[in-house]
């Protein structure tokens, strides 16, 4: 039997990033990853970081390397009806700007960080069960190497995702769930090619929705809206450049084509929104995708989870300092604000920008109009700006 002050399920970025802010803060935590560290540092997820991540990040000791490889954004280009329209965030947001730096990096750079001095990270570590949140010392239950084991801890924190097992200690008739499921799923690609453009592009077209991003000066992400259920064997190397090539096209460049290269892996992502109230229960909080799922189109995934960590590791900070149950009393409700928000971002992103397969004529023209709107309207560009770069972290 172990203890610690804080358990922590789940060895993902928001996992990680936690550890780091208490270990910074004083305070004693252990990480339990269900994965070992070969695949934890190769999942594919999100590379958009809002500037509130990157400050935590460099204010956690991770930020030397994403500032040295890290690619800096300061807008985001819209492609619809066949012409493009850029958007500067610096002179929309009174500065601030998006980092491309992919998770697979965030997450080496705190594994490194964690194993040269911090507090234990078990991989292989596999949480069967979460009990006693509403005593003084919940209990996790796990495996490692074939060993039943158990961790006592002051708090727990399950940031462990989607299909975790920390959200069910919070009673079915405790917690609400939200949910909605979208009409279609992104098929996305890493491709050995230069990215299309130095920024990110998103593109409305009849065929559906496409966006061209980037890992590097020489590797592209690229996402194709697709049917839900697609398989990504149906999709050719060729046929996914010739599909890119057609939804990025603009009227302004008729012979314009991307550059092409080997395609080295392609998935498809399903698209849905999620969101458990509340996000804590007696001792134990629910962070990242353990307590909200959004759609990728508004870059919000690994933000909201590591805005959720920087809420509780400063609640848990001025419970040590002072002893006042205050702020850690007030994360669900704190969190969940700015949880709301991303959602509804994500959310008109994605019907803004995705083609339903049941929309008329008359959605289309409207999807175009509120395009036209943010590419004329200073007011309207600001919204996406402010929403894109991230929300000012509460203090």
């Amino acid at each position: 039997m172990m203890h610690t002050t804080v358990g922590i399920v789940g060895g993902g970025p928001a996992g990680l990033l936690l550890a780091r802010l208490l270990h910074n803060a004083g305070i004693d935590s252990v990480v339990l990853e269900l994965r070992d560290r070969a695949y934890v540092e190769q999942r594919q997820r999100a590379g958009i970081l809002e500037q509130a991540t990157v400050e935590a990040l460099r204010a956690a000791g991770a930020g030397e390397r994403m500032d040295a490889e890290g690619i800096p954004h300061h807008g985001i280009e819209l492609r619809f009806g066949r012409r493009s329209h850029r958007l500067d965030f610096p002179s929309l947001t009174g500065g601030r700007s998006v980092m491309v730096y992919a998770q697979t990096e965030v997450v080496k750079d705190l594994i490194a960080l964690q194993l040269a001095d911090g507090g234990p990270l078990l991989f292989g570590a596999e949480v069967t069960s979460v009990e006693g949140a509403q005593s003084d010392s919940p209990v996790v239950e796990f495996v490692q190497e074939g060993r039943a084991q158990t961790l006592t801890c002051d708090y727990v924190v399950g940031c462990d995702g989607f299909h975790g097992v920390t959200r069910d200690a919070v009673p079915e008739d405790v917690r609400t769930t939200y949910e909605r499921t979208h009409p279609y799923s992104w098929l996305g690609v890493l491709a050995e090619a230069p990215p299309v453009y130095d920024e990110l592009v998103y593109a409305h077209s009849d065929r559906g929705f496409a966006l061209a991003s980037m890992r590097s000066p020489t590797v592209s992400r690229l996402y194709l809206q697709v049917p839900n259920g697609t398989d990504p064997a149906d999709w050719s190397a060729e046929r996914i450049w010739d599909e890119l090539d057609t939804r990025l096209a603009l009227d302004r460049d008729p012979g314009w084509k991307l550059e092409r290269g080997p395609v080295t892996s392609k998935a498809v992502l399903p698209m849905r929104s999620h969101v458990t109230e509340p996000m804590r229960y007696g001792r134990v909080f629910l962070a990242g995708d353990a307590a909200h799922i959004v759609p990728p189109t508004g870059a919000k995934g690994l933000n909201l989870a590591a805005a959720d960590v920087i809420v509780l590791a400063r609640a848990l900070a001025r419970w040590r300092e002072t002893g006042s149950a205050e702020l850690l009393d007030a994360y669900s409700d704190t969190c969940l604000r700015r949880v709301w928000r991303a959602e509804h971002f994500s959310s008109f992103m994605t019907a803004t920008l995705h083609t339903d397969p049941a929309q008329s004529p008359f959605d289309t023209r409207l999807q175009l109009s509120q395009l036209e709107r943010i590419a004329t309207s200073p007011h309207a560009a600001a919204e996406l700006a402010e929403n894109y770069t991230g929300l000012p972290l509460p203090r």
